[in-house]
């Protein structure tokens, strides 16, 4: 059985920006799709190049690579927010997630930031219960008239 492919991860680039939003749509469309319906996921999967293109230019973001293709991406703001997580439905299950995590929290831990939170998805709630997220609140949100379940989450790092 062969081993976990290597990742490599490093800074967002500006031209990573459309494969960013690429891996994002298709992660929305078929991965989450076993836990959303369709009205949803087009809810959900929607995305405007410029707002992308300022958040990647407001917050760190940093992107995982499998043999040079792009395999996840996941960002951290200054609060220790985790706005995005997200990784290639052809590269579940490889550790992209966990890689792209391990350097959030070293980023996390170079800038004193003691306490990682983010607002999963129910596709995302086990993997981040997985790396030791505890959840407090499971909240209804509304997004493009389409109602989410949202699970409000963090990890105290030590």
């Amino acid at each position: 059985m062969p081993g976990l492919p290597l990742i490599e991860v490093r800074p967002y680039k500006p031209s990573d920006l459309d494969g960013v939003i690429d891996l994002f749509q298709r992660a929305i469309r078929e991965t989450a799709s076993a836990d959303y319906n369709a009205a949803q996921i087009e809810a959900w999967a929607q995305a405007d190049r410029d707002e992308w293109e300022l958040a990647r230019a407001n917050r760190p973001t940093w992107v995982g690579l499998v043999d040079g293709e792009l395999a996840g991406f996941a960002d951290m703001e200054k609060n220790g927010l985790i706005d995005m997580m997200f990784v290639d439905p052809r590269h579940q299950r490889k550790s992209v997630a966990t890689s792209l995590l391990a350097r959030i929290e070293a980023e996390a831990d170079e800038a004193g930031i003691t306490t990682l939170h983010t607002y999963s998805s129910v596709t995302g709630r086990p993997f981040f219960e997985y790396c030791g997220f505890t959840m407090l609140l499971a909240r209804a949100v509304i997004v493009r008239e389409q109602r989410f379940v949202q699970f409000v989450m963090e990890k105290v790092l030590l």
